[in-house]
């Protein structure tokens, strides 16, 4: 969208210890038609990092952050992804990980 005022928008997760070699792995290799999916409801300049102590950070850019979950929730390929990710995060209570994207408040940012 170009042109468009993009947020900036992170959030943590925490995926479990006994998984994080598999989670690298599965994001090693991200289906292309969820990555297609990404692209088209908006996600850009998404990244993931992870702590060794499985600590998750997300970090994305879009014009319109409900808009981007709202299309990927009504995604097929997200609800297999999702249901495939549940089982490497701590305290999601049997929620999808998507369902736990809580942006953290943006205190400072240097262009």
């Amino acid at each position: 969208m170009a042109g468009a005022q993009q947020r900036r928008v992170c959030f943590l997760l925490k995926v479990r210890a006994d998984r994080l070699a598999e989670y690298r792995e599965r994001h090693a290799a991200v289906w292309p038609d969820m990555l297609a999916a990404l692209s088209a409801a908006g996600w850009r300049n998404y990244s993931l990092f992870l702590r060794d102590d499985g600590l998750l950070v997300g970090y994305l850019e879009t014009a319109d952050f409900a808009a981007a979950q709202a299309a990927m929730a009504a995604s097929d390929v997200n609800a297999r992804w999702q249901a495939e990710m549940v089982p490497f995060f701590e305290a999601l209570d049997g929620a999808a990980p998507d369902a736990a994207l809580y942006p953290l408040t943006e205190v400072f940012h240097l262009d």
